[in-house]
Formats: structure tokens, sequence, C-alpha cells
């Protein structure tokens, strides 16, 4: 018998030195090891950016902004004092309202306008007069005495208004003969108004 002599192409592991390939050997073609190491870069970026985000919430308390900020005017104006015509006057009485004018020629009544109506007694004559401004304004749209010959009569179908004839109001300048009706947001107010404007009219006589 012939001894069969061939030997094997393939050495075997052991003979030949060679080590079965480690998890570093995987890890260069995005193996385990590779997503650890990811995972932990990535940690360590979210803990930096926090960080960062920290720092700066930090600098901007410590340096608030500053609103005091101060520029010279171009053009230096002096203060004016405006005069109403009211410094020698006292006031009695105060409200709000709508003030309507009626206008013979149209026979229409026409908004004044809505603002205080006040009541304005001199400090040296004792007259009392009746002023009143609209809102924003502050333009007159009524200005009469409060003459003891007036009657406020119930406007029809109200219970918070009245009407009256001026013989003289100048809220326009010059005196002119006028039917103003004069509106308040209850009955409680107008009445109120009615028993003001009678004891204006006694003060005046």
């Amino acid at each position: 018998m012939s001894e069969d002599k061939s030997v094997s192409s393939v050495p075997k592991t052991e003979e030949s030195g060679l080590k079965p390939p480690t998890s570093n050997v995987f890890a260069m073609f995005g193996g385990a090891g590779a997503k650890k190491e990811e995972k932990k870069e990535e940690k360590e970026e979210k803990e930096e950016s926090k960080k960062e985000s920290k720092d700066k919430e930090e600098d901007e308390e410590e340096e608030p902004e500053n609103d005091d900020i101060h520029f010279e005017p171009l053009v230096q104006l002096e203060k004016v004092e405006v005069k109403t015509n009211e410094e020698n006057e006292e006031v009695l009485f105060k409200i709000r309202a709508k003030l309507f004018k009626f206008h013979p020629d149209s026979k229409e009544w026409k908004e004044r306008g809505t603002g205080d109506v006040k009541f304005l007694q001199h400090k040296e004559t004792k007259k009392v007069r009746l002023l009143m401004r609209r809102d924003k304004t502050l333009k007159v749209c009524a200005n009469h005495i409060i003459a003891p010959e007036y009657k406020l009569t119930p406007n029809v179908g109200s219970d918070r208004s009245w009407v009256y004839n001026v013989t003289a109001d100048v809220s326009d300048g010059l005196p002119e003969a006028q039917t103003l009706a004069i509106r308040f947001g209850n009955k409680e107010n107008a009445d109120k108004f009615k028993d003001e404007f009678e004891k204006a009219q006694k003060l005046n006589k």
C-alpha cells in the first residue's frame, strides 16, 4: 500500500498562529463597538451643548440689557402754561353725559359731543355756569350761565334725558340761542343733574 502523502492546503488556525477576529475588527465595519463609540460621542456632545446653553443664560443674567438710553432733543421747547379759563372757578358738580343740539333749519337733532358736564361757580361773583367739553379733544360743546328762567322738560320717550332752551350759549364763540337735549347713562344720573341744575338756578338769582 502506498502512503497518502497529500497535505491539506488550508493550514490549521493554531498551527498558523492566526487568531479569530476580535470585536475591534468588527468596529471598523460598523459593528457593535462602533455603535457604542457613537453613543458615547453623542452623549458627550449633548452634555457639552447643555453646558454651553447654561453658561449663555448665566452670562445674560449677569449682563442685563441697558434700557437707560438718553437722547438729547434737537429742539428745546419751552413749557407753556395752558389756561382753561376755569382757574377762578370751583367745581360744584360733575357728571358724564351726551349733548344734542336742535337745528331748526333741518328740523333734526345733531350730536354735539360726549364728555363731562360741570357746574362751575366763580369765586368772586358766585355765578354758576354749565361747561361741557368733548372727550379726548376737550373742545367746548356747551358753555352758558344756568339762568333762573331755564326749564328742564322730559324728553319724549326717555326718562334719562332733558330738553331746555338757552338764550346765550357761547360754546362757538358768540352768544347764540339754542335748544339743547342732554342724555345720561341712567335715570338716577338724570335726576341728580336736575337737582343740581335747580340748585344752581337759585344761586344765580
